[in-house]
């Protein structure tokens, strides 16, 4: 087995708070949050469900230095399907990865146990993963078949909600009544695609805002329903508060609108919800 095919990433840092693997006899502690999901797949090349069939604790000397409480673990996996990816892979891989131990320090039995694998070929070597992050080897039922299926098909959407980076404007148009307004907010993204948020006040009703995708800015549109890709694009790249330097206006009070309903969207999103660090 050639190591420096089979290497960690060198620049990914396992998470904390989600193990690659649990006891088999344990029940799995949680599903894993959405947003971490989306950060493993929309991060991989490759998605695959597999079976391990091998799994052997590799000694510190070989591998590198390896965080407390975790060991790196030599794996083959048989593949049982490409969730998403179109390089081909071959129908036994091998890999490395990074696994917590249990309460009394042992490596928790991985042979037979169903994962999900979130990792880029190796050049040249079609047996053979990497890892996009040293514990991205994950049980399936932390991830969940259906739901991985589903977000995998949604990445691929060419109407998919764009990546959102930041905001780069924002301004309130006040209304001719008392309590009456708008505020558009449009975002960054990568590319050329257009994403804004508009905010609608009227008096007597609760103020309501939505997100569009495309030139055409939408006053009727809705909140992105929370556990979806639209609502993980903005929940987890908005910044918490406006920044000055997207506001247009020079007028205080419509700054202050502007701002105020910039808190309204933050605090409707919620939480990202993002427990991995890479």
């Amino acid at each position: 087995m050639p190591l420096a095919a089979l290497s960690v990433p060198a620049t990914a840092q396992p998470s904390t708070a989600q193990p690659a693997a649990t006891q088999a006899n344990a029940a799995v502690e949680s599903q894993l949050p959405y947003a971490d999901l989306v950060d493993l797949a929309a991060g991989a090349p490759l998605t695959v469900l597999g079976t391990v069939r091998r799994a052997s604790t590799l000694d510190a000397d070989r591998t590198g230095p390896v965080r407390a409480g975790w060991a790196r673990v030599y794996v083959e996996v048989e593949t049982n399907r490409l969730i998403a990816g179109t390089t081909p892979v071959g129908q036994k891989l091998k890999f490395l990865a990074d696994v917590r131990r249990d309460g009394r320090g042992k490596v928790p039995k991985l042979k037979n146990r169903d994962v999900v694998l979130f990792a880029r070929p190796v050049p040249g070597r079609p047996g053979e993963l990497q890892l996009v992050a040293p514990d991205a080897m994950l049980p399936v039922e932390a991830v969940g078949t259906a739901r991985l299926r589903e977000l995998s098909a949604q990445l691929l959407d060419p109407a998919a909600p764009p990546v959102v980076t930041g905001v780069r404007d924002a301004w309130h148009t006040p209304g001719n009544l008392a309590g009456e307004g708008e505020t558009q907010i449009f975002l960054d993204t990568p590319g050329e695609e257009a994403a804004s948020i508009t905010i609608v006040r009227r008096p007597g009703q609760a103020p309501r805002w939505g997100l569009s995708i495309g030139e055409l800015v939408n006053s009727d549109s809705r909140p992105p329903e929370r556990g979806t890709l639209a609502w993980y694009r903005l929940a987890c790249a908005l910044p918490a508060n406006l920044p000055q330097s997207a506001l247009s206006s020079g007028d205080p009070a419509q700054r202050e609108a502007a701002v105020a309903d910039y808190a309204l969207v933050i605090e409707q999103l919620g939480e990202c919800g993002r427990t991995r660090v890479f």
